[in-house]
């Protein structure tokens, strides 16, 4: 068997399974928590969160370091990029409630800021000869390679609790998603399911920095949504299926990485979601690309044979008119030449 079926079955050793499960679970919870991200346009918002994860990745390295510790806890990392993402969050409602920055460049401006300040913080840790260092750069970009038993554990328990909570409050979430106002006057209180909603992504986000990395895990959020949205209009099938979408992504995706040891995980992951989008896109029966092409040809008219015969008399009288470039199936002759040439073309 090859080392890529071995993966995706389970039988490459019980911690690469473990790993698999992780990110199938991870990739669940993070199409659902995603498909109300889309659907209330916030996408955005959630990579802001996802870059200022940095800075906590690297703050609670130091702050382990400085105790005593390797560093290199995943307990304690994601702790560190859970606090510094929720600042992020709370920076980006801040300067687009109580400033005259708009919410898209408030994104930008907390992403950068936080992003820059992390890579300072990376550079400098490199420097130091305390702790264990090294393999911090594969929270960027993801990586399973090396990942203990307990790390795996984690990022599976993540996933499970987050895909829970987001089960559980669909309707709520459903409800402010579409009908802001409904939801208002229904007695829900909607600035503060959209901060739920949004401790969610911050919760996937977290739990995925191991796998995917903070500057792909947004990719897993939107990417199985979108993909899901062609195949669907229901909210409940929409929301199954991009969690479905995310989990066969993040469980292909590792298996590919357990294949390839030399390829991180999170672009892996990310590179299976968007096939299955563009899938999607090509091959929905209603929304996709082909589907749409041959409902056009369908539902275009067709010119009647004595007009279709002008056109081919008119291309033989006068094979360079102009008027050959006009020739779009639909449109008859008569509209376009006097009545004399029309006559001369018939008896022609």
């Amino acid at each position: 068997m090859n080392p890529f079926a071995s993966a995706l079955l389970l039988q490459s050793g019980p911690n690469a399974a473990l790993v698999s499960v992780g990110a199938a679970l991870l990739g669940l919870a993070a199409g659902a928590a995603g498909t109300f991200l889309v659907l209330r346009k916030r996408a955005l918002v959630a990579d802001a969160m996802a870059h200022a994860t940095l800075p906590g990745v690297a703050l609670a390295f130091l702050i382990m370091v400085a105790f005593g510790g390797e560093g290199r806890a995943l307990s304690g990392l994601m702790l560190g990029s859970a606090i510094t993402a929720l600042l992020g969050l709370l920076a980006v409602e801040w300067l687009a409630t109580r400033t005259r920055l708009p919410e898209d460049s408030a994104i930008g401006a907390v992403l950068s800021v936080f992003f820059g300040a992390g890579l300072v913080l990376l550079t400098v840790i490199q420097t130091l000869s305390a702790g264990q260092q090294a393999g911090l750069e594969s929270f960027l970009l993801g990586s399973t390679a090396g990942m203990l038993r307990a790390d795996a554990l984690t990022v599976a328990g993540g996933g499970l609790v987050a895909g829970a909570v987001t089960f559980a409050l669909r309707r709520p979430m459903t409800t402010v998603a579409f009908d802001e106002g409904f939801a208002t006057a229904s007695g829900l209180n909607v600035a503060r399911i959209d901060r739920i909603a949004m401790l969610l992504v911050l919760f996937v986000t977290v739990a995925g920095l191991r796998i995917v990395g903070l500057v792909l895990i947004v990719a897993l959020l939107i990417i199985p949504a979108v993909a899901a949205r062609f195949w669907t209009d229901r909210v409940s099938h929409l929301l199954l299926l991009a969690a479905l979408i995310g989990g066969a992504s993040g469980w292909i995706g590792t298996a590919l990485s357990a294949a390839a040891p030399g390829l991180p995980a999170g672009p892996l992951v990310v590179l299976v979601a968007t096939a299955i989008f563009a899938l999607s896109l090509l091959l929905a029966p209603r929304r996709g690309a082909i589907a749409r092409a041959l409902a056009i040809r369908r539902s275009a008219p067709r010119l009647p044979p004595e007009d279709a015969a002008l056109w081919i008399a008119l291309r033989h009288a006068d094979p360079t008119s102009p008027l050959i470039a006009q020739d779009d199936g639909r449109t008859p002759l008569a509209t376009l030449l006097p009545p004399d040439r029309l006559h001369a073309l018939r008896v022609g």
